[in-house]
């Protein structure tokens, strides 16, 4: 009979021995949860933004409603990227491509729906319509200042950008980041090009 005694003693021990293993996993996990969680804290506060597609002025490139994960820690401007830009004159963030930085010269051609960048015709297969349209607020050619860029969205018939004199040239630091990862809709998800 002492040899079962025995051994309920032993049974008793390891269920105590499961049990703290058990509450420690569990603590282990909740640390890990709260420092996941405060480090995507940071990662949102001071390296990345989450912005959201209002309109249409980057169809085909960008949806009304898509969700954004935008950069913008030592973001240098780059033709072709696809930036979130603060708009005074609007009172809003707008979506834009950059299309020209400082020292280049754009040239648009309303009437054969091109535009030129240092008098290199863009290949811009990513717009959905020749740009057709301009408001006459420049005088073409016309070279980007320093420390700004020039902006047009890819849907150019329907795109406030800096064609317009309430955007015009925008100034790099109004540039709040460059869209790195579409996030939603969730069939979408991926880089925008």
């Amino acid at each position: 009979m002492a040899g079962y005694e025995l051994n309920y003693e032993a049974l008793d021990e390891d269920e105590k021995k499961k049990g703290a293993h058990a509450s420690e996993e569990f603590l282990d996990w909740v640390e890990t949860i709260i420092y996941s969680f405060f480090a995507v804290i940071l990662i949102f506060t001071f390296l990345l933004r989450i912005a959201y597609v209002d309109g249409e002025s980057m169809l085909p490139t960008l949806v009304d409603g898509d969700r954004l994960i935008v950069s913008y820690i030592g973001y240098t401007p780059k033709v072709g990227d696809i930036v979130i830009v603060r708009s005074e004159q609007l009172n809003k963030a707008i979506v834009k491509r950059v299309i020209a930085v400082e020292n280049q010269t754009v040239d648009i051609d309303a009437e054969a729906g091109t535009v030129k960048v240092d008098g290199v015709l863009l290949d811009e297969d990513y717009i959905l319509e020749a740009t057709k349209e301009d408001v006459g607020f420049h005088d073409y050619p016309v070279t980007v200042p320093e420390n700004c860029v020039f902006v047009m969205g890819d849907n150019r018939m329907n795109s406030t950008d800096s064609r317009d004199p309430r955007v015009g040239f925008v100034s790099e630091e109004d540039i709040l980041g460059k869209v790195v990862l579409r996030i939603f809709p969730f069939d979408s998800i991926g880089t925008p090009d």
